[in-house]
Parts: structure tokens; C-alpha cells; sequence
């Protein structure tokens, strides 16, 4: 059968997929970020996926305002990159796996999730910044992707527990599939941050800390957070969490960390990281640096404690 091994939780912030595709990530801003991330590349070429499930947010480029689906379901043998106003990124095409996405989508919906099911559109940062992040600049993605886009855009998002309950779902019906794959699972957005009015600029350290410890140790409790605690504790766009939370859901009920970075830079994300080994999963062993073990990096070290809890701009 197929398994889920490991999910992935990572902020998708689009600069950063502008500091790869303009060379500037060996400037003295960009540094600490993408070393932060160079043990987790180096697991995922270890652990080698055949199948990694994207859960992103679209930023209105493949739905506009007519139609916003609470779940989409990339359903399409492949996906092209969108044109988010300044050209495609320069990266390759998402080949998707369309077989298992519409066994997903039937299990899905027998198990009551209403999913859209989506044969075209094109993915933005949301997505491609995460595969970048953990792939670099490949002449092709060296997996297939199963798009998931949730709707945090537009009031209602879904709450924390519906997301939770949608990624044990996910685990069924993975599972239920009869090839023997390897899956990894991305979570994707955040953390704490809000990009407009009075409180442009939020960053809220102790909150992001205690999101990611959750993860671990209480994913229950997460799940319980209600959809106001996100805006007020962590910014308005801090609702991208709940989509960690399907990729936590999809692990079942125990996960170790493997690896985990955070790190804020100057500006107005706070960037997250985390990878999680499904305890019933078979991943590889992360690498074998101390950072992969899950000793806190210096930046992560340093950040927890001088950054400030709320910083505003």
C-alpha cells in the first residue's frame, strides 16, 4: 500500500522564491534562511519520495473571486506555473498524479469532505516556493504532486478541527491505495504575520514556538485553536496554519521531529519550519548534522530569544 512517511510544514513567503530565481541568496539578508533549510534538502534526497501532497493556499491566480472552493483537488496530469503579475516563475511544471488524486477525491468524499475537484490551474508561490525550499532548481521535480488548495483567502476559512480531521482522512485514503509508494505531505504558509492595516508587521514568536511544539506533543490542542485566536495572537494571515494542520492530521496519532528551523528575518513573516516522521511511517534518517537531529539551530536559538513577541512596523 501506499504510505505516508513524513510531513513537512514550511512558510511559503513569495520573496523567497524571488531571492532564488534572482541569485541573491547568498546575500548577507537571505544567508541564514536558506542554510537553515540545506539539512532538510539534504533529507528529502535521502528519503526520496515518490508522491509529495502540497497543502497551499492559491493567491487568487487559478480562482478568482467568483469561485473560491473551500478544498480543491489538483486532479490533472500536469500543472503550469502561474503568472502572478511580474511572469511565471522560472521553475519546471508540477507533473501531478491524477490516478491517485481521484482515488483521494472518491475516498474523500465517502468519508463526507465536500472537495472540488480541480483538472486545471495553475499553482503559484504557494506551492513552488515549498518545492524550491526543499528541492532547489531541478531541470524537473523529482516527485509527482497532488495539489491540495485550501481557502484561507476569503472569510469563512475552515476551522483548525475540520482541517485536522481532513488530514486523517487523507492518511485513509492514501493507504486504502494499492501501489507501494512513499508520500510525504507538505503544510504550508504562515507563520504569525499580517501584511496590511494598523498592525502590518505582527510577529508573534511565543505563539509560532508553541504552534510548532504543538505539533509534536498536542496536535488536539491545535486543532481546538478557534479561527479569531489566529487573528488576534498572530496576524490575520497567521489562518495559514490550519493547513498544517491536515498535514499534522495525516501523520496519525504519534510523529517524531526529525528537523526544525525558525528564523525572522526583517520583514513582515515570521518563516517557520518543521519535518515530522510518521511513527508507523519508514522514512529515512534525516542527516546526520545536529541540526537534522533537531538541535535548535543559532538562528533559531537567537531568534527565540531577542525577537519580540508582537513587533510592529
Amino acid at each position: 500500500m501506499a504510505r505516508i512517511v513524513a510531513g513537512i510544514g514550511t512558510s511559503h513567503t513569495p520573496a523567497i522564491g524571488a531571492a532564488v530565481d534572482n541569485g541573491r541568496t547568498t546575500e548577507p539578508y537571505w544567508t541564514p534562511l536558506f542554510a537553515g533549510y540545506e539539512p532538510s534538502k539534504r533529507w528529502m534526497a535521502e528519503t526520496a519520495p515518490d508522491i509529495a501532497i502540497v497543502v497551499y493556499n492559491d493567491h487568487v491566480n487559478a480562482f478568482d473571486f467568483k469561485i473560491i472552493p473551500t478544498f480543491g483537488l489538483g486532479c490533472a496530469a500536469e500543472f503550469p506555473i502561474a503568472d502572478e503579475g511580474w511572469g511565471p516563475r522560472p521553475v519546471p511544471p508540477v507533473v501531478g498524479y491524477p490516478e491517485l488524486a481521484a482515488h483521494m477525491v472518491q475516498s474523500l468524499v465517502l468519508d463526507e469532505f465536500d472537495m472540488t475537484i480541480v483538472n486545471e490551474m495553475p499553482l503559484d508561490h504557494g506551492l513552488t516556493v515549498p518545492l524550491t525550499l526543499l528541492y532547489g532548481q531541478p531541470k524537473a521535480w523529482p516527485v509527482r504532486v497532488i495539489p491540495l488548495s485550501v481557502n484561507v483567502v476569503q472569510y469563512p476559512a475552515p476551522t483548525g478541527h475540520r482541517c485536522y480531521a481532513l488530514g486523517k482522512a487523507i492518511k485513509k485514503a492514501v493507504e486504502s491505495w494499492h501501489e507501494d509508494l512513499k508520500v510525504v505531505i507538505f503544510g504550508t504558509g504562515g507563520m504569525s504575520h499580517q501584511i496590511q492595516g494598523p498592525r502590518a508587521g505582527l510577529i508573534n514568536t511565543k505563539f509560532d514556538t508553541a504552534f510548532l511544539d504543538g505539533l509534536v506533543d498536542d496536535p488536539e490542542r491545535l486543532a481546538s485553536i478557534p479561527p479569531l485566536k489566529y487573528l488576534r495572537d498572530a496576524g490575520a494571515e497567521a489562518i495559514e496554519l490550519v493547513m498544517w494542520l491536515i498535514m499534522r492530521g495525516a501523520l496519525g496519532p504519534r510523529a517524531r521531529e526529525l528537523r526544525r528551523f525558525y528564523h525572522v528575518p526583517a520583514s513582515s513573516t515570521a518563516v517557520g519550519h518543521i519535518i515530522l516522521e510518521a511513527v508507523d511511517g519508514r522514512a529515512r534518517k534525516p542527516t546526520t548534522d545536529a541540526e537534522s537531529r533537531g538541535a535548535p539551530s543559532e538562528t533559531k536559538v537567537k531568534n527565540a530569544r531577542a525577537a519580540p513577541a508582537i513587533r510592529r512596523k
